[in-house]
């Protein structure tokens, strides 16, 4: 964990939480598309964090 800065850490959890609600939407709430625009935004983090790496 040393190894990771608080901000990735952060934005991992926000990763992991979108994706929770995203299910719950889809499963639960039965609301299909607002789960897959709420889903797509995971994908969407990951590749600016992982752009932002690569700046650096």
């Amino acid at each position: 964990m040393k190894k990771f800065k608080k901000s990735e850490i952060v934005l991992m959890i926000l990763v992991i939480v979108l994706i929770g609600v995203s299910e719950y939407y889809f499963l639960i709430a039965n609301e299909p598309l607002k789960a897959i625009f709420i889903g797509l935004w995971c994908p969407t983090i990951l590749g600016f964090l992982i752009l932002f790496n690569r700046k650096r």
